[in-house]
């Protein structure tokens, strides 16, 4: 998320591009679903892509479906090769404007 507004124009709140990724969706478990309703969040998606240190919680994903996701966790598993990442996403409630 970022600042999308014209130079001189009022600050406004939307989605900027930061990678296009090609995803696997990935089976959530029962563990994970009670992990996540523990800190009160609820497990959308979890999806495997290829490793990048720069992708974060604080992002926000868009797969195939055309809907917006916060990122609540990412994890790197050890055992892939080339290296990847889970991202486990949760449904926003309210979606971003995108430019």
């Amino acid at each position: 998320m970022d600042n999308i507004a014209l130079p001189g124009n009022k600050p406004k709140e939307g989605l900027v591009l930061k990678h296009t990724l090609r995803y696997k969706e990935r089976t959530v478990g029962l563990t994970r679903v009670r992990l996540a309703l523990q800190t009160g969040a609820e497990v959308s998606y979890v999806l495997r892509v290829p490793r990048l240190r720069e992708v974060s919680p604080q992002d926000v994903a868009v797969p195939n479906d055309g809907l917006q996701y916060r990122i609540t966790r990412v994890q790197y598993p050890e055992d892939t090769s080339p290296p990847k990442m889970d991202l486990e996403l949760e449904r926003l409630e309210c979606d971003y404007a995108v430019p």
